[in-house]
């Protein structure tokens, strides 16, 4: 490497410097971090592995730091919570300069500034390829699961889905972007956008869709022993829909398999009565997900594929 090991530790206590916080006792350059806890904490952790969950030659180090903190907060968000402390740890390559690693850094605290989260430690190693490995801690006066669906609720998106299945779509079939729309899909594949200000936490059950919208469809009526019916007119009803359908149509495929199949969207689904977002069915008594009959079952998102 150009640097030290200290010089990095430098770095990175500057840009996450955690001073001004009250709630932080002990922030960067101690062997832990030591905070003010609440009632009930939220944990979480994820990993984002190059060429796995990004890819240098499609996004730079600050999406990819923006994109690997949004996967984290949008757990803690998805069980009602607050997100208050991040704990990162590198994997480095030995290749990547001081300026990239700043950049990655700085895309870090952008997306984590959002929802007031702090990074409050980490740690470094090499390896043969770049690893971010995020730990989030959020506090929550009562946390909401995929298990509260209940029968007379309706089921509601954040937002539609399917828009970073779009642009890795774009990306990996090297179709150049010529339009306004492939700019949105390729802008939230390599940095998804979560909608913060969609307040759920009223809601029954929740979930992060992050590994499709139909597994999480599925998760939820699973651990709430409900059947979610969802109604597809709704969906096709939905803001952007005609446009991400142009987009599918345009490559000679189906939108529902983006929509339905698609990862790494971090849009959230809820339960729940008079809740904001889109709403795109109705919970009732039975199992498992209904109303949803396709030409072809979508390809689904999984890690390891």
């Amino acid at each position: 490497m150009a640097f030290s090991e200290q010089e990095l530790l430098a770095l990175v206590a500057h840009v996450f410097d955690s001073h001004g916080d009250p709630n932080v006792l002990v922030g960067i350059g101690d062997d832990a971090a030591v905070v003010r806890g609440s009632a009930q904490q939220v944990i979480t952790t994820d990993l984002a592995v190059e060429d796995v969950h990004f890819s240098k030659r499609w996004s730079n180090a600050f999406d990819i730091g923006r994109k690997a903190t949004a996967a984290n907060i949008a757990d803690i968000l998805a069980m009602g919570a607050k997100p208050q402390y991040l704990v990162v740890a590198l994997t480095l390559t030995g290749d990547e300069g001081l300026a990239r690693l700043e950049e990655l850094a700085r895309g870090i605290k952008s997306e984590a500034d959002k929802t007031g989260a702090i990074v409050v430690g980490g740690d470094i190693s090499r390896g043969s390829a770049l690893s971010i490995a995020i730990t989030a801690i959020g506090s929550v006066d009562r946390a909401i699961t995929r298990a509260g669906a209940l029968a007379g609720e309706g089921i509601y998106i954040s937002s539609l889905t399917g828009w970073s299945a779009a642009g890795l779509y774009l990306l990996t079939h090297e179709i150049e972007p010529i339009h306004a729309v492939h700019a949105m899909a390729l802008n939230e594949f390599r940095a998804p956008t979560l909608d913060y200000a969609c307040d759920f936490t009223r809601a029954g059950a929740l979930c992060d869709t992050s590994d499709s919208l139909l597994i999480s469809l599925e998760a939820i009526a699973l651990a709430s022993e409900v059947e979610l019916n969802i109604d597809v007119s709704a969906i096709e009803s939905a803001y952007e829909f005609k446009e991400l359908s142009l987009l599918a149509q345009s490559v000679g495929l189906d939108a529902f398999e983006w929509i339905l199949g698609g990862g790494e969207d971090h849009v959230f689904v809820a339960t729940g009565i008079d809740l904001p977002g889109i709403r795109i069915g109705s919970v009732k008594s039975g199992k498992g997900v209904t109303g949803i009959e396709m030409k072809k079952a979508p390809q689904m998102w999984r890690h390891f594929q």
